[in-house]
């Protein structure tokens, strides 16, 4: 594998520089001195920040972009072999890597390389350990999979020797990481069209708590069904938390709600020298917001982070873009957005949204790739039907060509026989006037998925 020198910055140029990760790699790299250039298929608001920074940015991925200047080539994951700037790189012999190689490079230049993996709440628990270590005063390079608006975009380059970064299972790519801190928050199936099955991800997630070194720490979630199969016999300390399981190293009891559903609770610790039992609030929605907080917390215990620090952070934790984003109201109608794109997401969201104040609750879903769609179609109808009304979208294909025979029209279906009320449309305008047509005042309207769906929020708000 090539080595990249980070004394002595080259020419890194990055295939899919728009994509959330890669578009922080290449920032960070950057700022580091190297030479960076890359290539997307379109302008968004990513790659027009990398520009503002003087990043060279092409739109298309054509041969000729892959020139014999080029040290380094950097591809996601999404990125096939027939790609042309593929092609041309393996052509020309020039030395490459996979973003996730690349990201495990760079955590070895940092003595705390925090890694946050898991199914879900990867984004905001990042966050979260982000806003800590920020208020804290340890000037931390940062690196998250959303849009953090405190740090005004998603990467931030400190001057420390921490890094905190999200760890990704899909494709296994959270196994070239070097974290010398892991934390897992869930371990559920998704991404079965690279997974065979829950089993064969559990695997993944054993290989990367391996990873960490003897003097390292994993935080896991204590609620991870058959959590020894993942823990047992690892060299580094183990630290557990639980909303509810009292055995765990940390716990949360006495959940308590404010008006617009923010938790408020307290934490309890086992742990010599931790302070046993602290009162803690969130001005995030949802219980499953409590589970992050006590992975955050935990971590910030380890790192011997002030009590009084963390919980002030905690606090005014704001969240992140597309985590139960208030985007507006029009009418008197709220509209959220969330990223929410996995029954077990859609569940916690929805239930969140339970102790929000609405009327009726409306959930407008984009299912997100067909292969998944698929693998969960009945969890998903039983989730949806915990809104009241349902408007599905079509699919957001993603990198996916192959329909399998599923439409949303398959889902509304399920949706109905479950009971729930649902309804399809094909347009964004057409969701968009059908909304304007029955939402009534008091109404709460989320917008949800993993493409494009938070249009329709903005489009009927004018933003």
């Amino acid at each position: 594998m090539y080595q990249i020198d980070f004394a002595h910055p080259s020419s890194i140029y990055f295939v899919g520089i728009g994509g959330i990760s890669m578009s922080g790699l290449a920032e960070i790299l950057a700022d580091a001195g190297f030479r960076v250039a890359g290539s997307d298929r379109a302008k968004s608001d990513l790659t027009e920040h990398l520009a503002g920074k003087g990043i060279r940015v092409l739109y298309g991925q054509r041969a000729e972009n892959i020139t014999a200047d080029i040290d380094c080539v950097v591809f996601t994951s999404a990125i096939r072999e027939d790609n042309p700037e593929y092609i041309a790189t393996m052509e020309q012999g020039i030395p490459h890597l996979t973003r996730a190689q690349l990201l495990g490079q760079l955590m070895k230049n940092y003595r705390n390389s925090i890694a946050i993996s898991g199914t879900h709440g990867k984004t905001t628990t990042t966050s979260m350990i982000s806003e800590i270590l920020l208020e804290a005063g340890t000037d931390p390079t940062l690196s998250i999979g959303g849009i953090y608006k405190p740090i005004g975009g998603n990467i931030r380059v400190g001057g420390s020797d921490y890094f905190v970064t999200e760890a990704c299972e899909y494709t296994n790519s959270f196994l070239s990481s070097f974290p010398t801190i892991g934390i897992i928050l869930n371990i559920e199936e998704d991404h079965l069209d690279f997974f065979k099955d829950l089993a064969d991800i559990r695997r993944s997630f054993r290989q990367f708590a391996q990873l960490l070194p003897a003097d390292g720490c994993l935080i896991i979630n204590a609620d991870i069904p058959d959590l020894k199969e993942i823990t047992e016999g690892l060299s580094c300390r183990v630290i557990t938390y639980s909303i509810t399981d009292t055995a765990a190293d940390y716990y949360a009891s006495d959940i308590t709600h404010d008006t617009l559903g923010h938790p408020s609770f307290t934490a309890h610790s086992s742990l010599i020298g931790v302070n046993p039992i602290r009162a803690l609030a969130l001005h995030v929605p949802g219980d499953h917001n409590v589970g992050n907080a006590l992975a955050a917390l935990a971590l910030a215990d380890y790192l011997s982070i002030d009590p009084a620090v963390t919980g002030q952070a905690l606090l005014s934790f704001p969240g992140t873009d597309r985590r139960f984003e208030f985007k507006g109201r029009i009418g008197d109608i709220t509209i959220i957005d969330d990223y929410a794109h996995h029954p077990t997401e859609i569940t916690a969201t929805l239930k969140a949204a339970a102790n929000y104040p609405h009327k009726t609750l409306w959930c407008v879903f984009q299912p997100h790739t067909y292969s998944r769609t698929k693998a969960f179609l009945d969890d998903f109808a039983k989730a949806l039907c915990l809104a009241d009304k349902v408007v599905l979208a079509d699919i957001y294909a993603a990198r996916e060509t192959d329909r399998l025979g599923i439409s949303s029209e398959t889902l509304l279906a399920k949706i109905r026989a479950a009971g729930g009320e649902g309804y399809y449309f094909p347009t964004f305008d057409e969701i968009e006037n059908f909304l304007l047509e029955n939402c009534t005042k008091g109404d709460l309207l989320i917008t949800m998925g993993a493409g494009d769906v938070h249009k329709i929020g903005e489009n009927l708000l004018g933003l």
